[in-house]
Order: structure tokens, then C-alpha cells, then sequence
């Protein structure tokens, strides 16, 4: 699995949970600095040494650490495309697209497909999807609900 896992919320301990359930050992590709910025000049995402340290105290607060494994991003994909141990792929609903195109690009290469597991969007009380952009607007916290 990957991602930017800014802000970190409720959809975020969906993903990482369901992604234990599935995986002896799981690899979590963090964006770099550079990748996350890309789109995102304005907003203000925290650094990776921060976004990584959050993200190895929410896994220790689930008691998971020793399933996961944190390593830098810099693209789309990571090592999942070129590494032929993995199995499946944790993807929310707005990345599966990239996960098909992890795919065609290891079918290319003779190696198998991953396992796509989509993890639907935890929503928030009004029933839009949490996320960290709306919890950065104030709009919502951390639970999905007013901030």
C-alpha cells in the first residue's frame, strides 16, 4: 500500500487494518516530500520524517507495528511493480485505477497480478468521504465529525 497519509484519520486506521487482516508483513510505500508536493505546492503537507513518525505511533497505537514496514515513494507505484513477492495491493475506491496500472505494467514484465483489495471510504457525518484536505479546511476532524 501507499500514500501521503498527511493528516492522519479514520479512513486511514480502515486502510491499515484491513491491510493487517490480509498481509504477514506489509509494506507501506510513504510519499517523499518531493512526490507529495507535486500537486500540492499550496497546501502544507507535513514532512515525510513527520508523516512517518505519525504514521509508526498510529501503528503502534493498533498495536501492528512489526506487520508493517515504512519505505520513501517517489512515484505511483514502487517497489509493487517490480518486486515478485507481493500478493495483493490495498487501494481506497480513488486509487484502484493505479493499482490496474500496477498490474498491466507486471503482466508486461511476466510477473503475476497482485490481489486488488479496494477499501471503501470511511465517511464523515455528513457522508462525504473523510480526508485529510478536509480536515486541514477545518471542515471535519480527524473522526469525521465537526471540527
Amino acid at each position: 500500500m501507499g500514500g501521503t497519509f498527511d493528516i492522519l484519520h479514520k479512513g486511514h486506521k480502515a486502510l491499515l487494518t484491513r491491510a493487517s487482516e490480509i498481509g504477514n508483513l506489509v509494506l507501506i510505500g510513504l510519499t517523499t516530500d518531493e512526490r507529495a508536493i507535486q500537486d500540492r505546492k499550496d497546501i502544507g503537507i507535513n514532512s515525510y520524517k513527520t508523516r512517518k513518525k505519525n504514521l509508526e505511533i498510529l501503528l503502534a497505537s493498533m498495536k501492528l507495528p512489526s506487520k508493517f514496514q515504512i519505505v520513501p515513494l517517489n512515484n505511483d507505484w514502487g517497489p509493487s511493480v517490480v518486486e515478485e513477492s507481493f500478493t495483493a495491493i490495498i487501494v481506497s475506491e480513488e486509487t484502484k485505477k493505479t493499482a490496474e496500472k500496477i498490474n498491466t505494467i507486471r503482466t508486461q514484465d511476466g510477473k503475476n497480478k497482485l490481489e486488488i483489495v479496494i477499501v471503501p471510504f470511511v465517511k464523515a457525518y455528513d457522508g462525504q468521504k473523510i480526508s485529510s484536505s478536509r480536515i486541514r479546511n477545518n471542515e471535519i476532524d480527524s473522526n469525521g465529525m465537526l471540527a
